[in-house]
């Protein structure tokens, strides 16, 4: 009995020792609740949670501290397990479909066997072929195999009255669409770029050789079956195409589903085609084993079914069978196969257009890949994985993406029955423009009672449409969303603010330079991929003269850009803005303007083609635009877009015609900006080893390097290039093929240098084009020490004509540090006598290279 009760005092010294404590559950409550308020609570708070909890006095403070710090690992690790199973059932789920899509690819190689195997059988049999009767006899089994491979359906006209033969034409579709989701009815070929993976947005294929174009496209979301089924009937929701989307007819079926007539009309992505419509049946039913399916297809004369509405401004596109396969995952979620496959009349568009429609990539991006995506956005939304500030929710975001999109879109394309109707041209036919004197048909969308006059006006739209060559979608967006200054005149932006305020401003003129303005990009949402986003722009006005002081003042923009990953194949690009006030109400009005560039697909082109032109006119890109090409330059130049611009604007009924002036002139100017941009920034002027090309006025470019050379073996009494080129050409070649980067900045006394010129090297190292250079000063590259020792020698250049800066670090355009073991810096003269004038500053950084 001593021994036991000794055993026992030893043990509760030990439990002492070791400090373990045991919590009853009304402590761990009172822990609990602490922990969620505060999850590290400082020690004073653990201090005053002992006095305030009478059932915590028994118990240490640092006792508590390992409570919580327990507590904090437990939640940790409860997290981490949770996102490993989240995981873990993504990657489940995706080990399954790829076995499905090999278990396809497995039968669609089968097929393409025999297939093979029996043509080879064909050729035999019609080489030893030495009879009529045996030739006879080959033609007719051949055309026997291709009528089973290629069986063409005949039905009999369905009475549009009789649900029975709906039900029959309903079943059809569904057969041949589950035969491209999951069969081998359409021969797929994966997109560029396209990897499966738990966080990719899953398996996208276009189809290869079959009519139309059609897309197909396997992943998975965190969302059940039927809210997925809910978003992706909502089209226009995620299809930013969609125009309207009328539901005539519902008519429930015997197995629980739902046959619905619908009638869709879709935008033109240009002003050079006409809009298409569709007149469809689609077909909402369960499959046995708890799948949902969504398919559709157009009703015509040969698959029989009611006539749709009669159409004018459109033309008739056909869908054929299409739709989507939602399968419940386990553990939650969904699988989703979308097949999309549409034949849109292709013949009906201008030949050089007719890639826009012959393009299955394009039918992915715009369809079949914007519809995943928006389940997967949805799906981050719900789960709270996306977070955005400015206390916006992310529903009232999307909704402001899609009325610009809509709002752009109706300036394209310019329907009648939005009460839009054409203006008379001033002889020449570049630039469409088109009035809407009643903008209250579409008051509920992006418009609003606010921007038209009291006492009568309504809106203007200026549109032009170009055919650009050699210049990527994506580049040439992004390069004007980042220097707007390149293209924009800031009267015309205050002007079209001015259609938020009581007082609009007088008309201005479209002024070359404009009024000098910056521009800073503040940003509201992004997509999950980062392929769109949504952003305000304040433009800050600067006024240098009196008469500026009234337009000179900050603006903002709602902007959407789009599709500037150069990486995404059949990608359209799009940059779309519209004035708001400062409130930025969710119900602020819209007047959307901007640029859209689509890719068109390569083809081989004769030398003509490597040139910008305007498909509406003759509007000239500049001399040297119209070049050959060598073999070795060939994709390049054949990489070929569509360029849509359409600005839109208020105006008085008695400004009309005055406002009409305005926009025709400032869209002709942005043009020819746009023009000059993309002969700047296109890859191959770089590329290719014609440098001398992407230089601005050859007569000028040729001067200033003889003037830069020149001066250089004045000052120094070295050469800079090589003695045997003399030419003008070769000296501009070598010049701008030169491994350092030589840079010329102006001489002025009172403002600061600004760059002029740069050689290929320079541009580099700055990271910016020639378009841009003049942008950039001198002294926002220099770091400190730069800048001390230029200051130091400026007066030895000015009069000794030259000078050597040490080594140090500058900074690119875009932030990057540059080192350089040496800078010469020369002054550049424009004659050799001596009443030679200053011209500018030559400096050549030596040996650079990004840190």
């Amino acid at each position: 009995m001593a021994l036991s009760m000794h055993k026992e005092s030893l043990n509760n010294k030990q439990m002492d020792s070791s400090k373990y404590v045991r919590y009853t559950p009304e402590q761990v409550e009172a822990l609990e609740r602490v922990y969620n308020e505060c999850p590290k609570p400082s020690s004073l708070r653990r201090q005053q949670l002992i006095r305030e909890c009478p059932i915590l006095s028994n118990i240490e403070p640092k006792q508590i501290k390992v409570w919580f710090q327990n507590r904090r690992c437990r939640e940790k690790q409860r997290k981490e397990a949770s996102r490993l199973q989240t995981v873990n059932r993504k990657l489940t789920a995706m080990n399954k479909l790829l076995m499905e899509e090999n278990d396809r690819l497995q039968k669609q190689v089968s097929h393409l066997v025999y297939e093979n195997g029996y043509m080879k059988q064909q050729l035999q049999i019609a080489s030893v072929t030495t009879t009529d009767n045996n030739s006879c006899e080959s033609v007719v089994v051949s055309g026997q195999h291709q009528q089973q491979q290629n069986p063409t359906p005949r039905h009999p006209q369905r009475d549009a009255n009789n649900p029975a033969g709906l039900l029959t034409i309903a079943e059809e579709t569904l057969a041949e669409f589950l035969s491209k989701a999951t069969g081998t009815a359409v021969d797929w070929v994966q997109m560029i770029g396209m990897k499966p993976g738990p966080d990719s947005i899953g398996i996208v294929a276009v189809s290869r050789n079959c009519s139309g174009v059609a897309a197909r496209a396997c992943g998975l979301v965190s969302l059940e079956p039927t809210k997925v089924a809910e978003i992706l009937k909502d089209r226009p929701s995620w299809y930013r195409d969609c125009r309207c989307i009328d539901v005539l007819s519902i008519i429930p079926t015997a197995n629980g589903g739902t046959i619905e007539l619908i009638y869709m009309q879709t935008y033109a992505p240009t002003t050079l085609a006409a809009a298409r419509d569709f007149w469809t049946l689609r077909y909402t039913t369960s499959l046995e084993d708890g799948s949902l399916v969504i398919c559709e297809r157009s009703l015509t004369s040969s698959t029989g079914g009611p006539t749709g509405p009669p159409t004018t401004s459109f033309v008739r596109a056909e869908m054929l069978p299409s739709g989507f396969l939602i399968r419940p995952c386990d553990g939650g979620g969904s699988i989703i196969h979308i097949v999309d496959h549409v034949d849109l009349d292709v013949w009906s568009v201008p030949e050089v257009l007719r890639p826009l429609y012959e393009s299955s990539k394009i039918l992915a991006q715009k369809m079949t890949i914007a519809a995943l995506r928006h389940i997967r956005q949805i799906a981050q939304e719900t789960n709270g994985e996306i977070q955005y500030g400015g206390g916006r929710q992310p529903a009232v975001l999307r909704t402001f993406s899609q009325r610009l999109c809509r709002g752009f879109n109706d300036a394209v394309n310019g329907f009648v029955d939005d009460g839009w109707s054409l203006m008379g041209s001033d002889g020449v036919e570049d630039v469409t423009i088109m009035i809407n004197s009643s903008p209250g048909k579409f008051f509920g969308s992006q418009y609003n009672t606010s921007m038209v006059p009291s006492f009568g006006g309504g809106v203007l739209c200026a549109k032009a449409s170009m055919l650009l060559q050699s210049v990527p979608p994506a580049l040439l967006v992004r390069f004007l969303r980042e220097h707007r200054s390149e293209w924009a005149d800031y009267g015309i932006d205050t002007y079209s603010a001015s259609c938020l305020k009581p007082n609009p401003y007088t008309v201005p003129c479209a002024r070359p330079s404009g009024f000098p303005s910056s521009q800073v990009i503040l940003p509201l949402a992004h997509t999950v991929e980062h392929e769109e986003f949504l952003e305000v722009v304040r433009l800050e006005g600067q006024a240098f003269t009196p008469e500026d002081v009234a337009l000179a003042r900050d603006m903002y923009l709602l902007q959407l850009c789009s599709g500037i990953d150069e990486n995404e194949v059949g990608a359209c690009a799009q940059l779309v803005f519209a004035p708001i006030d400062e409130s930025f109400a969710d119900n602020a009005p819209l007047l959307p303007s901007g640029f859209r560039v689509i890719p068109l697909d390569s083809k081989p082109d004769g030398p003509g083609a490597a040139r910008t032109l305007d498909l509406a006119s003759t509007l000239e890109v500049g001399p040297g635009s119209n070049r050959s090409t060598g073999d070795g330059e060939t994709n390049i130049y054949n990489l070929r877009s569509v360029l849509t611009i359409a600005f839109q604007f208020t105006f008085e009924n008695h400004l009309r015609d005055d406002v009409a002036s305005m926009a025709r002139q400032y869209v002709r100017s942005v043009v020819g900006s746009v023009q000059r941009v993309a002969m700047a920034i296109a890859p191959s002027h770089i590329s290719s080893g014609l440098g001398p090309k992407s230089l601005p006025g050859s007569p000028e470019a040729l001067t200033l390097v003889c003037w830069i050379c020149r001066s250089y073996r004045i000052h120094t009494g070295g050469e800079l290039l090589r003695a045997d080129s003399q030419s003008g050409d070769a000296l501009l070649k070598q010049l701008w093929n030169h491994s350092d980067a030589i840079m010329c900045c102006s001489l002025k006394t009172n403002a600061s240098p600004v760059f002029t010129f740069a050689n290929q090297a320079g541009l580099d190292m700055l990271e910016t084009t020639l378009v841009a250079l003049q942008d950039i000063m001198l002294d926002k590259i220099l770091d400190e020490a730069g800048r001390k020792s230029l200051c130091s020698e400026f007066s030895k250049i000015m009069q000794q004509g030259f000078a050597h800066l040490p080594a140090g670090i500058c900074v690119s355009s875009m932030g990057r540090p540059v080192s350089y073991e040496q800078v010469i810096v020369w002054k550049v003269v424009d004659d050799d006598n001596d009443d030679a004038a200053n011209h500018c500053l030559a400096l050549m950084f030596v040996n650079w290279s990004f840190v």
